[in-house]
């Protein structure tokens, strides 16, 4: 729409950002059956622009789970829908927690790995999530 872009007609990051975090919490409550927020959200790259009148497309899918926390990843596409031309534009990794009622971490269910692309999902999330981790204790943030 015209007041999410900016004045070369580019979809802001930020409205493509908030997107993509409902998209996310959306598949780590469905996946841990409670609610979830997000704990971070790793780089993201633009790698092209989503144009005005464009439809744009999250999808969400949970790639690890650890105790509390669950990795979900996002692909982003615009759509001409006059063309129908389909662009890949993003993809983020998020890191959420699911939460009991007075918003302390919860065990969440095991991830049901049953394709073998399941299983590379699953070990590319744990390999980010053990470099987050080292990077953290590198700077000190862990």
């Amino acid at each position: 729409m015209p007041d999410q872009v900016n004045n070369l007609g580019h979809v802001f990051g930020g409205v493509i950002l908030s997107m993509v975090d409902r998209a996310a919490a959306v598949a780590a409550m469905r996946h841990a059956g409670r609610p979830c927020v997000t704990v971070s959200i790793d780089r993201v790259d633009f790698r092209e622009p989503i144009f005005a009148g464009q439809l744009v497309t999250c999808r969400a899918r949970v790639n690890y789970v650890g105790r509390t926390s669950m990795e979900v990843g996002v692909r982003v596409t615009a759509e001409n829908l006059l063309t129908r031309e389909v662009r890949h534009t993003n993809t983020c990794y998020l890191t959420f927690v699911a939460i009991d009622q007075e918003s302390r971490p919860v065990p969440v269910p095991p991830l049901e790995l049953a394709t073998e692309e399941d299983r590379q999902r699953f070990h590319e999330g744990k390999r980010r999530r053990e470099v987050r981790q080292a990077l953290a204790r590198e700077l000190g943030d862990g």
